[in-house]
């Protein structure tokens, strides 16, 4: 008889534990607010936690939240620097052209 893989439950086992936050609305905002391609990353993997935490996947589970809040803090992160640099770029311009 083999051993199951780490994290293996049966289906229909309780969760090893809470059910981690899946961050949605952070991956949302992030989307829309600051960087897309990054902030879609997120909405997928915060899309998957309450299936695989309800599957009893809790590791998946644990997992995909954790990435969707490293994706959606990478997002607001860019996001910042995009606009840092766009005012940077807009002051340089404007005292460019005024000498």
């Amino acid at each position: 008889m083999t051993n199951p893989p780490p994290g293996y439950q049966p289906y229909g086992a309780p969760a090893a534990g809470p059910k981690p936050d899946n961050y949605l609305v952070w991956a949302i905002l992030s989307t829309l607010l600051c960087c897309l391609p990054l902030g879609v990353v997120s909405i997928v993997f915060a899309a998957q936690v309450d299936g695989k935490y309800n599957s009893g996947d809790y590791a998946g589970a644990q997992e995909a939240s954790e990435k969707a809040k490293k994706f959606a803090t990478w997002s607001a992160i860019a996001g910042v620097a995009v606009v840092v640099l766009y005012v940077l770029f807009a002051v340089v311009l404007v005292a460019g052209s005024s000498t």
